[in-house]
């Protein structure tokens, strides 16, 4: 059994706040966490220095953008609690890195896909596309409810899978999945590809890859929402001895042997990550990721700090948004108004996702996003789901203020 971390300062809002000046983030009400976090001032200033570098050395700021490189790679591997057993291939989206996934997969006897009816959108279409084609066959069970989706995907795996693909946390929800152990170790019976999207995981609570029985999973997310790292940083993770070829895949996949003699109908793959990387990329979302993960590091904003902190504010979102909804709704109302907390506050991940479908006395979740927006709330909404995604950045006070103004939206 893992020891408990130690215990640890949890850096306050306020003094997190001074280094999150250029996004003002003292000055506005940001509850877009799970979306899109503030980056921080050391972010701008590494944008500013791969353009220098860029300047300085021309053709040649790939030997300095690569070491940024690594580090972003070491920082995922760092999340994920992964170590020798993993790869970490990098790449600007998780599409890309989800489409030479499926083109490295053995589609021979085995066309089924399985997945759930609760994906990002970024596995859905793909996958709604490759079935309208008829080249897969998509098997969907139910996303919900969670407590028993690990059991649901287990009786769905058979011989004519080829992969499941499901998150850790749910991107409408953020609801945690558990038992995903379970799912791996029935793949791995049936020789069967498991894909993870930790997307809504890292950062907002932590991951451990082996100890959940995932060692032999592939596993993709990015850093454009907890990581702070913007655009352009996304990566896949997958078993060390994969020996997979994508059919997807791009000169970077050789990059380390162009000069070699080729073999007429052989394609060779590089060794470690590059078995899945693609083409030329911009390197500067690596200095800016490389910058802000050593941001963290200092600012001792671990997995496991960031857990406590988003705990208290999703529990104090929680509290204010079910006193409101109560004299609309009523008790049970309100607690089905908050479909991820039937296991409390520890049972989702980085935000509060209230359902709003507007067919009763409260307008729907669309509607009240954009009256927050007229009051100075930043939040977002997808389908029925308002999300309000707190940040270590965000104060009480400012908490406070957004439940204020979700009450009167409520209203009018």
């Amino acid at each position: 059994m893992r020891a408990p971390p130690p215990p640890v300062e949890i850096p306050t809002p306020d003094a997190l706040a001074l280094h999150y000046r250029r996004f003002r983030v003292s000055e506005r009400i940001l509850l877009t966490g799970h979306s899109h976090q503030a980056w921080p001032d050391v972010a701008l200033d590494a944008q500013e220095e791969a353009w220098l570098d860029a300047a300085e050395y021309v053709d040649a700021k790939w030997e300095a953008a690569y070491v940024r490189a690594d580090r972003v790679r070491e920082g995922w591997r760092a999340l994920l609690n992964d170590d020798e057993r993993g790869e970490i291939a990098l790449a600007p989206n998780t599409h890309d890195l989800l489409v030479r996934f499926l083109s490295a997969l053995p589609w021979g006897s085995r066309k089924t896909v399985v997945t759930t009816d609760a994906e990002f959108h970024t596995i859905r279409r793909q996958l709604d596309r490759l079935d309208e084609a008829g080249w897969i066959s998509v098997r969907r069970v139910a996303g919900r409810p969670v407590e028993d989706l690990a059991g649901r995907l287990v009786e769905a795996v058979d011989d004519s899978v080829a992969a499941v693909l499901v998150s850790s946390v749910f991107f409408a929800t953020a609801e945690i999945i558990p038992g995903l152990g379970a799912v791996a170790e029935a793949c791995r019976r049936q020789g069967v590809a498991l894909l993870i999207d930790s997307y809504h995981h890292l950062n907002a609570l932590p991951f451990h890859l082996h100890e959940s029985g995932l060692s032999d999973a592939f596993v993709v997310g990015g850093g454009y929402k907890y990581c702070q790292m913007g655009e352009g940083n996304c990566f896949l993770r997958f078993p060390a001895d994969s020996e997979m070829r994508p059919v997807v895949t791009g000169w970077f996949s050789e990059f380390a042997e162009l000069a070699a003699p080729k073999t007429p109908g052989e394609v060779p793959y590089g060794k470690g990550p590059a078995r899945f990387m693609g083409a030329t990329y911009d390197p500067v979302s690596h200095y800016r990721a490389a910058a802000v993960l050593d941001f963290f590091r200092d600012q001792g904003l671990t997995p496991e700090v960031l857990r406590a902190v988003s705990l208290r504010q999703v529990a104090r979102l929680a509290e204010g948004v079910t006193r409101i909804l109560e004299p609309h709704l009523g008790v049970r109302g309100a607690e089905a108004a908050l479909p991820g907390l039937r296991r409390g506050p520890g049972g989702v991940g980085g935000f509060l996702a209230v359902d709003l479908p507007g067919d009763g006395a409260l307008p729907d979740a669309g509607e009240v996003r954009k009256r927050l927006r007229a009051r100075g709330i930043r939040t977002d909404h997808r389908g029925s789901m308002l999300r309000f995604g707190p940040a270590p950045y965000v104060t009480d006070d400012q908490i406070d203020e957004a439940l204020r103004a979700f009450d009167e939206a409520l209203e009018g």
